[in-house]
């Protein structure tokens, strides 16, 4: 390489050498290339995909539902929920979510998702935080983990035990809602579907409110605070914004409210109260388990305690003193202890 430059020195022309030496240093410059193995290619993306499946299953139990939290004393979490520091500001920002074409049939049926999922997560929160749950929710489109759809997003988990936003399986849509709130939230819905971004929230996939506090919010790192909602973005590179790169499924489904679901899971809850209010069988108690009536020891012999319109015909009551006399003598008891009930 020496003698490259040495030769471009000798060479007459002031700009050829200029030219000469820049492509040069161009070629020195530039980054050296390594030829990758079609192996070592395709092991590298399943070990990306595998971690990736890994991460969604894991965010799959970061809700703000069951137990997931630690405090639900509201004064514990707001201290304890103040008390965790706010990660470094980046710089990196989220590209406008414009995937939907205005006018189709999924824009309507994904904006619709996405203004209930406003409503009823933030329908008394600012604007600003009606903007935060929004960026979230389009967040999470974007990101390889979780759903690509916005009602994906939005309706995750909604037939399981735990659901990624409570309202779509703890019967809150049962609400009717308020015309005003509703319109505000359709209006940041067709604001963030037409590509407005929150930079405030960022890269955040997580909020919550600030009178709980989940366990996760130790691990996520804390981003921002508006309203009474704290939001968080994932650690390391699965939370830069370089990582959002899955594409919109192509197609929005919104699937229907039923509120005979809810109405089954209360009786089957108040059937389960009930049964465990009642107290445990005694083991030694051998009536039927259809017996309703009252036990019978047939150890003892029996007489009729119940009231009969007969009872006052004597041939009956000799009957009666009959049957007890011979219950009572020691041939009549020793066959009935050797009876089987």
């Amino acid at each position: 390489m020496t003698a490259i430059f040495t030769s471009l020195a000798q060479a007459p022309g002031t700009a050829f050498k200029l030219a000469a030496c820049g492509a040069a240093l161009a070629f020195l410059s530039a980054p050296s290339t390594s030829i990758i193995h079609p192996a070592e290619a395709m092991a590298e993306r399943e070990a990306a995909r595998a971690a990736t499946v890994k991460l969604a299953r894991e965010l799959e139990d970061f809700t703000v539902q069951g137990e997931s939290l630690l405090l639900e004393d509201a004064d514990s979490a707001q201290a304890r929920n103040a008390g965790i520091p706010m990660a470094a500001r980046l710089t990196d920002t989220m590209r406008p979510f414009r995937a939907i074409t205005a006018g189709t049939a999924s824009h309507s049926t994904a904006l619709g998702c996405l203004t209930e999922a406003i409503y009823y997560e933030a329908a008394n929160e600012s604007r600003e935080g009606k903007r935060g749950v929004a960026q979230v929710i389009l967040n999470r489109v974007a990101h390889p983990a979780y759903p690509s759809s916005v009602c994906g997003v939005v309706y995750q988990g909604f037939t399981a035990p735990v659901c990624q936003f409570s309202y779509t399986c703890d019967g809150s849509l049962a609400r009717r809602p308020l015309a005003h709130l509703w319109q505000q939230s359709r209006e940041v819905a067709q604001a963030a579907l037409a590509g407005y971004v929150d930079e405030a929230v960022g890269t955040a996939t997580h909020y919550h409110a600030d009178y709980v506090l989940p366990y996760w919010a130790f691990r996520l790192e804390k981003v921002h605070v508006e309203g009474r909602h704290i939001f968080y973005r994932l650690p390391g590179r699965a939370g830069r914004a370089a990582y959002f790169s899955a594409r919109w499924l192509g197609r929005e489904f919104h699937p229907s409210f039923n509120p005979a679901r809810f109405a089954a899971e209360e009786d089957a809850q108040e059937m389960v109260e009930a049964v465990a209010a009642i107290a445990p069988r005694d083991p030694t108690d051998r009536r039927a388990d259809n017996d309703v009536g009252g036990r019978l020891d047939p150890s003892t012999g029996w007489q009729l305690s119940i009231p009969d319109p007969t009872a006052a015909s004597r041939g009956y009551r000799a009957a009666l003193e009959e049957q007890g006399r011979s219950v009572s003598s020691p041939e009549a008891r020793g066959a009935v202890s050797g009876s089987q009930p």
